[in-house]
């Protein structure tokens, strides 16, 4: 065998100082990449390059353990390069760790290696006798190979649990005179290196596991949030999915913006992820929200809908109205003709306040003061109840929500809504989250901020908010008047939600250069293909929209 001699050794030790260093600092690649394939390339590439190996696997546990699965396979004089970062697909079957008796395999290197934790150093395949090289002789026959050497050495974490398992083949002498290395054998003193590396390399991996299962457990927190949100008032979690996935439309938008006010807005992939966290949560707070007033679909309801109380209560007065005109029958010098009249009369007004009573309880945009004052006229008139005790008609509480001007809550009732974005806020702020995502309190927690500062928790102007915060603000809103799945209204159509948008642009309620790429870049029709109901999806003309100039 060839050792090396001091300066070569003094070179490796070199390069796994620098490695180790390497991987402590790695990153994920980009989204559309498994985050462990640059490591493991890494990894792969700086072991052949300290062996001189012509090629190299890189191993992989299957989800169930069951088998050691190619994850990147590099043939230098080959031109073979499959998996990790940029290769070509994995074109070979994975290589079972237990025979069909449900024994460990000790056939295979790569198992063995795995499965007992210990390196494997094989001088040449084709005289070794002890372990089963089928796999590679097939492989050397397709490819026109000669697989001599090879050192198979496993990658375990702190608790001992295999990682992965590296394999090199054919290590080289150095290069003489432009021509190739022969190939010799992997000497000790490579073993020791490469299982220095492996240590090292399992530990990075072990960690980038950890953080991408930690975020996983995060993510499947969150979700757990919008379940029990969800499973509580399945309007609420349409919205907890709708908002974040409109949140990141218009972020794009304004990320793609190279002009304007915006124009220097850009989100990395960490970006992203935190926004789109923070959409997820932007109402947890709702999950302390009582459901008889997320869902309260009427004036009157609570856990049922009182109308049928006051329906009843109007029962008794038409009946009272009939007794009286039975009794009134009676007298000696009765007048029939002008009993019923006055019978009808009454009974008529009744029915006709019933009726009122049952529209005043629906809710509407906007409750006129002469209805207001209808329904306190009607709440004064006077009954006698199963106590036996005259009463007024409605009371104080049963006023006080049937006058309610807009939609269906009090005044008492909005601020139990509205407190959800305070419990929202404490509940964000208390978690210690990580450096990447340290921004998700403020996004979550500014949907109900207003440019001109007077929306709510905090009252914060405009520039004390984040993009992002006014992002999600505009989402929000649009979500909520588009939504056909509320209890309480009908789902606006886009040039109603566009125009009211358009005013609360102009009234500092939204951010006007945030809208002005909403309706620019059609985000709103982005969103309304995919998610909105075809009868809402009429036609807009922009040059009416307010606050809007094409």
């Amino acid at each position: 065998m060839d050792e090396l001699n001091p300066e070569q050794i003094a070179q490796r030790l070199h390069q796994l100082t620098e490695v180790s260093l390497a991987l402590g600092y790695m990153h994920g690649a980009a989204a559309r990449l498994d985050p462990l394939d640059p490591l493991l390339d890494r990894i792969l590439r700086v072991a052949k390059h300290m062996t001189g190996a012509d090629g190299g696997t890189l191993y992989r546990p299957s989800e169930d353990r069951s088998h050691l699965c190619f994850h990147i396979s590099i043939y230098d004089t080959l031109g073979i390069c499959q998996g990790g970062v940029g290769g070509a697909p994995i074109a070979m079957a994975p290589v079972p760790l237990y025979d069909g008796h449900g024994n460990q395999n000790v056939s295979s290197v790569a198992a063995y290696a795995a499965n007992f934790h210990q390196s494997v150093n094989i001088e040449d395949v084709y005289q070794a006798d002890v372990f089963n090289f089928s796999g590679i002789r097939r492989f050397d026959a397709s490819f026109g190979y000669r697989s001599q050497s090879i050192l198979t050495v496993p990658m375990a974490d702190h608790e001992g649990e295999m990682v992965g398992v590296l394999q090199l083949v054919n290590a080289r002498t150095p290069a003489e005179g432009g021509a190739a290395g022969r190939i010799r054998s992997f000497t000790e003193t490579d073993q020791r290196f490469i299982e220095a590396l492996a240590a090292q390399a399992a530990l990075a991996l072990t960690n980038q596991l950890l953080v991408q299962q930690l975020e996983d457990l995060l993510e499947a927190l969150v979700n757990l949030i919008n379940i029990g949100i969800d499973e509580k008032s399945p309007y609420t979690g349409r919205h907890c999915q709708f908002v974040p996935e409109l949140t990141m439309m218009l972020a794009e938008a304004v990320h793609q913006t190279r002009s304007g006010p915006l124009a220097d807005f850009r989100m990395t992939d960490a970006d992203r992820k935190e926004l789109w966290l923070a959409g997820l949560l932007h109402d947890c707070g709702k999950i302390t929200t009582p459901v008889h007033v997320v869902d309260k679909s009427t004036k009157l309801e609570t856990i049922f809908d009182r109308i049928a109380l006051i329906d009843t209560r109007f029962e008794v007065l038409l009946r009272d109205c009939e007794i009286r005109a039975l009794r009134a029958r009676c007298a000696p010098d009765a007048n029939p003709a002008a009993i019923d009249d006055r019978l009808r009369s009454e009974q008529g007004r009744l029915r006709a306040d019933r009726d009122f009573l049952r529209r005043a309880n629906v809710g509407s945009e906007g409750m006129s003061p002469e209805d207001q004052a209808r329904v306190r006229r009607i709440g004064a008139y006077r009954w006698t109840g199963p106590d036996g005790q005259e009463q007024p008609f409605l009371g104080a509480d049963e006023v006080e929500n049937l006058t309610v001007r807009f939609g269906t809550l009090t005044e008492a009732e909005r601020k139990i809504i509205n407190n959800h974005i305070d419990v929202s806020v404490r509940m964000l702020e208390s978690l210690p989250w990580p450096k990447h995502l340290k921004n998700v309190p403020e996004y979550a927690g500014g949907h109900h901020e207003r440019m001109d500062g007077k929306g709510y928790p905090k009252g914060l102007m405009g520039e004390q908010m984040s993009v992002q915060a006014r992002i999600m603000a505009i989402a929000d809103i649009f979500e909520a008047l588009t939504a056909c799945d509320r209890p309480y209204k009908k789902g606006k159509t886009l040039a109603e939600s566009l125009h009211i948008l358009g005013r609360f642009a102009l009234n500092g309620h939204i951010d006007p250069d945030l809208f002005d790429i909403f309706v620019r870049e059609r985000v709103y029709l982005q969103f309304a293909h995919k998610n909105m109901d075809a009868r809402q999806i009429d036609a807009v003309d922009e040059t009416r929209i307010p606050g809007y100039r094409p």
